[in-house]
């Protein structure tokens, strides 16, 4: 039985860089941090960066969706930050807003503000 998003792993090529990006994008610090791993703990969900992207190639044929309490808001901050934008963000039906961002790897990181969504205690 499928029990909900636990992890997403981006593999990126310079690990260094991509510890340095996702610090000053999520605004938090690595939890485990080694050579061969980084991982973030982002709202309870696993954040993972991998340095062997020797198997992938820029781009994605998923997105996966971090919540976000104002997705306008958030948008205006990466742009500030000068991110690439994927897909400014865009309603999908009554409060729920989503658009999407590159990271420097050419991984595409989904942003989702759906205020109808409440994580169990």
């Amino acid at each position: 039985m499928l029990q909900g998003l636990r992890t997403i792993v981006y593999y990126v090529g310079d690990l260094e860089a991509a510890k340095e990006w996702y610090k000053k994008v999520f605004e938090i610090e690595p939890y485990f941090d080694e050579p061969y791993y980084v991982g973030y703990n982002v709202g309870g969900f696993e954040l993972g960066l991998n340095p062997d992207d020797s198997g992938f190639s820029n781009g994605n044929h998923s997105i996966t969706y971090w919540g976000v309490k104002d997705i306008k808001e958030t948008f205006t901050r990466l742009e500030n930050l000068e991110v690439e934008i994927h897909e400014v963000p865009n309603n999908v039906g009554g409060p729920i807003w989503v658009g999407s961002i590159f990271d420097p790897f050419g991984n595409v990181i989904g942003l989702i503000e759906n205020p109808e969504f409440i994580l169990p205690d």
